[in-house]
């Protein structure tokens, strides 16, 4: 229940702070005086739109606050636990508060905390059931009469079932239909790319075979330069009489004959000794590296054609020789792809199938749900109309299947309101027959017998009760006030029939000075009821004669 309401400056009114009392409570006032303006704050609390327009001119920021209690084993109350959001001091009371700053920015809270817009929406859809006095205008199109008779059945279990095996359908004939793209369908592309695999994959080349390969190429294609020029190098280091070798072993003597008189000759001996190692180094190394060089001009020709078939290869595919692995590699991972898709082609053509039974075994008990809600909707409407003075009135849901098989989260079931005026006529689409007055009729109709299901502990009615008057407006206001025996009902209304059944009243009034609009709300006592309503009934002379009919009629409605 709605039990606090605190505006500041939104829209036109600059701060109103209401009380609320369960039952049903009704807001009367002067055309225009801001009757709705309310039903719009308490919309934002629940996660509408802002923007800059919410602001009072001259303001710097709008907010609206809003304190609601709730039972024990509220679905609000278990959503704000998963959310980590009760009041611990608090449990089972909940309070909003949204803030809209004059650039149009806003921040919304629960229970003090920061929130996203779309958690306040998820939570106010667990709180408050809004009526528009527009929603007649709704009923023109189809989804939202498939969703009336949704609501009344209370489908949202089956729903869902129909929804994940519609997300599982679709999802198989993605599967299938990336597997068609994968598989190439020109069989001649697909041995194209199985050529291109083997070609690469005939090479047997890795990026360390390549290295070394080049490195064969280097010796086979200078191996007599390499060995002439290497022999010079080794008979400069040992082989000559002249060479390095021998011109250190002279040095060595010399200074070994040095260093038996002074000592100070043995750091340059000892370096010596250690040129003369180095150098017996050298030429067994460059001994060795020579012995490993031959003069093969067949397995340099065999080296050469290999490397030329590389490189022929790697422009072929536009890469680098060094990339031609991992070309292949990629080129193998296509050609497995390819092949598999075509391989599970059938066994996803076979999920498919296996899919859509699944969808038809879904969308079957939600068909006959909506069946046998459909009857007992028509039936509770057919009632509610004839209260409403359209005693002759039908009012058909009609449930049938749409004449191809169609894929939808919503089902397959084509639902249309049908309706005939008069009797002898068959229903027709409402759309088509049904004039303005009857359809707003009919949307209050339908809409107080869905919220004589809803789960919510509040419901507004705004101005719902518009083209309606007379003996049918008592009735509206009988309604509205059934509800509020299982819930809080707010009802926005101009009718006096409607105000009378009210538990409270509130009147909404604006004021205008030479620089400023000001809204304000009153809670009334019964005397105030009673010469409000006589207002409603006689205008702006309220005479004796209104206030006793407006007395007969508070009477009435507490009997």
């Amino acid at each position: 229940m709605l039990v606090h309401l605190d505006i500041r400056d939104f829209a036109i009114v600059d701060a109103v702070s209401l009380d609320l009392a369960a039952g049903m409570t009704v807001l009367s006032g002067e055309t225009g005086a801001g009757k709705s303006i309310l039903v719009d704050a308490i919309g934002l609390l629940l996660g509408d739109r802002a923007d800059s327009a919410n602001v009072r001119d001259g303001a710097a920021q709008a907010e609206v606050s809003g304190q609601w209690t709730l039972a024990a084993d509220d679905d609000a109350v278990r959503w704000l636990d998963e959310q980590a959001l009760t009041d611990e001091a608090e449990p089972e009371s909940i309070v909003l508060r949204r803030v809209i700053s004059a650039d149009g920015r806003s921040r919304a809270f629960i229970n003090g905390r920061p929130v996203s817009v779309g958690a306040l929406r998820e939570l106010g859809e667990m709180l408050v059931e809004i009526h528009g006095q527009h929603a007649h205008q709704l009923l023109r199109k189809p989804e939202h009469q498939r969703r009336l008779l949704d609501d009344f059945g209370d489908h949202d279990a089956l729903l869902a079932e129909v929804a994940e095996a519609a997300r599982a359908l679709s999802e198989s004939k993605r599967q299938h239909e990336a597997a068609i793209g994968t598989h190439a369908t020109d069989p001649r592309q697909l041995e194209y790319l199985r050529h291109q695999v083997e070609e690469i994959e005939a090479l047997e080349l890795s990026e360390e075979g390549l290295s070394e390969l080049e490195a064969d190429h280097q010796r086979l294609a200078h191996a007599e330069s390499l060995l002439s020029t290497g022999g010079q190098a080794l008979a400069g280091l040992s082989d000559d009489e002249t060479s390095a070798r021998s011109q250190l072993s002279t040095i060595h003597g010399l200074l070994s004959e040095l260093c038996e008189r002074s000592e100070d000759f043995r750091e340059a001996a000892d370096l010596v000794d250690q040129a003369f190692i180095a150098v017996d180094e050298a030429t067994t190394s460059l001994r060795h590296a020579l012995d490993r060089i031959e003069v093969d001009p067949e397995r340099l020709r065999q080296v050469e054609e290999r490397i030329s078939s590389i490189h022929d290869i790697a422009r072929k595919h536009h890469v680098r020789a060094a990339e031609l692995p991992g070309l292949g590699e990629r080129l193998r991972g296509e050609l497995e792809a390819a092949e598999a898709a075509g391989g599970d082609i059938a066994r996803l053509e076979a999920a498919i199938e296996e899919a859509r039974q699944r969808y038809r075994d879904a969308t079957a008990p939600l068909s006959q749900a909506r069946a046998e809600a459909a009857e007992a909707l028509s039936a509770t409407v057919q009632e509610r109309l004839a209260q409403l003075s359209m005693p002759d009135a039908r009012l058909q849901v009609a449930v049938r299947s749409a004449p191809e098989e169609r894929v939808s989260p919503q089902g397959s079931d084509e639902v249309e309101l049908q309706f005939s005026a008069n009797p002898g006529q068959s229903p027709r689409a409402l759309t088509r027959v049904a004039s303005g007055g009857e359809l707003s009729r009919i949307s209050l109709a339908l809409q107080t017998a869905l919220s004589a299901r809803a789960k919510v502990g509040v419901m507004i009615f705004d101005e719902v009760d518009v083209g309606v008057g007379g003996a049918t407006a008592e009735v509206v206001g009988r309604m509205l006030r059934g509800l509020a025996e299982r819930a809080q009902v707010l009802c926005v209304t101009h009718l006096p029939q409607v105000a009378a059944q009210g538990h409270h009243q509130i009147t909404i009034a604006k004021t205008t000075s030479d620089s400023t609009t000001r809204v304000s709300a009153q809670s009334l006592t019964h005397d105030q009821r009673r010469d409000e309503l006589a207002r409603m009934l006689g205008g702006v002379d309220i005479t004796d004669k209104t206030r006793e009919l407006a007395e007969q009629m508070l009477a009435q409605s507490a009997a």
